[in-house]
């Protein structure tokens, strides 16, 4: 047996790692490799999960007219955004407890995002500090703040972003409230920690997880482990739930966090394009176009479909990007025609170290979305991103 043509994962069970092509053959493989709590994690949404559905079928539901005989030798998906460029449009969305899946995940996918030349987001939630990861990913770092209930901490964290040049920072605003998780909560990963009987023995069955969970670092939100000196582990999660929701979060915080914060300001999770106006009236340099992925409000439409209303809205005051329900190159493509100046994608970077493992999946997805891209470009009779528009869409999108 050829171990570049097959890997051996858990028990007696083999999976292939050879001919890997698309992010739902990683999804899959990674369905196979990970305890069920964990893919769950990665996987799941709030409630009955219909915002996670509703993603996915909005993007499928669209089509792209292509463009014959146009000359696009010097097709290319770098672009410009925040006065920098980057090799494609397109980032690695912020996640919180990414090495869940597998030890080392944060700093992977950094490492590969700053060889790849596109932007890292490190999450507050994150299973690694801002100032490991701005090592590793240097300028192509940018960071996501929860304001959460307590504005001291989140100073302290904006402060940190500063003192490593961090110089975008990505203001989350849609978790008012933590979001019924039912497949967290039936595995026992809801707060407190009360993992099922079914949860631990599916664990058991996973000695390749288990064991690198094991030697890994201990796993929590490292940007808060300093924070609460001396708390239990249950007192310390309840404060980090809170930092990371707030009930009374409004626009006078984000207002602060405007006159706080010196360089690009985003705010993110916004879907009403009333809210985008304001952002743009407080002064915000961008917004992301997200439901948080499904994650939190599980009545909330789709990213994608509200775009075209929050663009016409907006005009060009803001850079718009979106977020929730991205998987390929299409779908990249598709956001951009919607109105998108840049994507996010979170699930899909997880699904492929799940698959691939930290050394090759990070970088083989990165290739493998700039390649589908490229390709719907020159389809599409496009030589960059930046071409794409309305015009593309089919059905044909009114307002254009």
């Amino acid at each position: 047996m050829h171990r570049n043509r097959i890997e051996r994962a858990e028990g007696d069970k083999v999976v292939p790692t050879k001919g890997i092509f698309t992010t739902r053959q990683m999804e899959d493989i990674a369905r196979k490799r990970l305890p069920r709590a964990v893919f769950d994690f990665v996987e799941g949404g709030a409630g009955a999960e219909l915002a996670i559905a509703r993603n996915r079928r909005r993007f499928e539901e669209i089509a792209l007219l292509p463009q014959a005989l146009r000359d696009c030798a010097a097709a290319s998906t770098e672009v410009t955004i925040f006065g920098r460029r980057y090799a494609a449009p397109f980032a690695v969305a912020p996640m919180g407890f990414a090495d869940l899946v597998r030890p080392g995940t944060d700093r992977a996918l950094a490492r590969a995002a700053k060889e790849k030349n596109i932007p890292y987001v490190l999450s507050t939630a994150a299973t690694t500090a801002i100032e490991p990861i701005n090592a590793i990913a240097q300028d192509n770092l940018w960071f996501q703040l929860y304001p959460g209930s307590d504005e001291a901490m989140a100073a302290r964290l904006m402060e940190r972003a500063l003192n490593v040049g961090v110089t975008t920072l990505l203001a989350t605003v849609d978790i008012p409230v933590p979001a019924k998780r039912v497949r967290d909560r039936m595995n026992g990963l809801a707060i407190p920690l009360r993992p099922s009987l079914r949860t631990v023995l599916d664990v058991a069955r996973h000695p390749a997880w288990l064991m690198r969970a094991a030697l890994g670092e201990r796993l929590g939100m490292a940007n808060f482990m300093d924070s609460k000196g001396g708390m239990s582990g249950l007192a310390h999660a309840e404060f980090v739930s809170r930092q990371l929701s707030c009930p009374a979060l409004d626009w006078r915080r984000i207002e602060a966090i405007r006159k706080a914060w010196p360089h690009n300001l985003v705010i993110k999770g916004i879907l009403n394009p009333r809210d985008a106006l304001t952002a743009s009236k407080l002064g915000a340099d961008g917004i992301v176009v997200s439901n948080h992925g499904g994650r939190q409000l599980d009545a909330a439409p789709a990213s994608i479909e509200v775009f075209p209303a929050i663009r016409d809205a907006c005009g060009d005051a803001l850079t718009l990007i979106l977020d929730s329900g991205v998987r390929n190159g299409d779908d990249i493509a598709k956001s951009l025609a919607s109105g998108a100046d840049f994507v996010l994608l979170g699930r899909a970077f997880l699904y492929a170290v799940g698959s691939m493992g930290l050394e090759r999946g990070p970088a083989t997805i990165i290739d493998m979305l700039r390649e589908e891209l490229l390709n719907t470009l020159i389809h599409l009779g496009c030589t960059t991103p930046g071409e794409l528009n309305r015009e593309f869409l089919w059905p044909p999108a009114a307002g254009r």
